[in-house]
């Protein structure tokens, strides 16, 4: 077991590595690389995925409206330790609800247990998603502007994929062969660029950071502990979801943060932080979640 699941990180982990070593030679400017992986090789892969005819959407219904309660009752958690501990509600909330579905969620899916799991992965991906362009900009400001979320071709191509599959259209062969391979881009780039964003992160609010990357996994595990006991999941549903409820924080929260101008240095030290942490929570999830049967 201990074996397998150093397979299964190491492969994550390396490629972190490379590209922060890399940035760390070559301080290459990722913008554009991270750009055309959320406006091409991202939706390319959401589109493959849910477009085939071997995704059932009824089937993630049920896994669908968990995460939704996963990362709303992890917000209200959050919400109420910063206000017990008097931290700043925008910047500490929203890394404790979104978490890094994209950068770690979804490579770690697929390589513990295969390609069958990538339409939860990116289902539950879809979700984190929707619920982070929406309701989390909200919380930063509640003036944003929602329009540009409607705009944003991961949604497109996830609305467009599931109409397809809605309606049983079967796509040209050879058109569906490039988007696929184009979706196969798409999570070693995610990796490769969260390597890269470790390059000079300010550890100033290290005790902060520290208390996310314990509160983040935690929270989440435990609406999803009490999800399960009122729904009846498939084991590899039921798997995922527990894997995705103690994820480390979204690289997208510092982003946001800079966006909004909400304390970006804090939020990028609580995202770094917790995700080094998730070196330590993620092989216990694992263990736990591949000892099922």
């Amino acid at each position: 077991m201990i074996y397998q699941i150093f397979g299964i990180i190491f492969p994550v982990v390396a490629i972190v590595l490379v590209g922060y070593f890399y940035a760390t030679k070559f301080q290459p400017n990722m913008e554009t690389a991270n750009t055309i992986n959320m406006n091409i090789f991202l939706p390319a892969l959401m589109f493959s995925v849910l477009s085939k005819e071997s995704f059932q959407i009824q089937n993630y219904q049920l896994l669908a409206i968990s995460g939704v309660i996963v990362i709303l009752g992890s917000g209200f958690i959050a919400w109420i330790i910063a206000r017990v501990l008097n931290i700043n509600i925008k910047t500490f909330v929203p890394p404790m609800m979104f978490s890094n579905t994209g950068n770690v969620g979804l490579p770690i899916a697929v390589l513990a247990f295969g390609e069958i799991a990538l339409g939860a992965a990116v289902v539950l991906f879809a979700i984190e998603m929707l619920l982070h362009f929406t309701f989390g900009a909200y919380i930063l400001s509640k003036n944003s502007n929602l329009l540009p979320v409607f705009r944003s071709p991961i949604l497109i191509a996830t609305l467009t994929g599931i109409g397809i599959n809605l309606i049983d259209f079967e796509p040209w062969l050879p058109a569906t062969q490039m988007v696929d391979l184009l979706g196969q881009a798409a999570i070693p780039l995610l990796l490769f660029t969260l390597g890269t964003r470790l390059i000079g992160v300010n550890f100033g609010d290290w005790k902060l950071g520290v208390l996310g990357s314990f509160l983040c996994p935690l929270s989440g595990l435990a609406i999803a502990l009490i999800v399960v006991q009122f729904f009846d999941f498939e084991t590899l549903h039921y798997q995922q979801l527990i894997l995705f409820s103690v994820l480390p924080p979204a690289v997208l929260n510092h982003v946001m943060a800079e966006k909004y101008q909400q304390q970006p240095e804090t939020v990028a030290s609580i995202v770094t932080i917790g995700n080094i942490g998730s070196l330590f929570i993620l092989p216990m999830a694992l263990y736990y979640v591949l000892s099922i049967n």
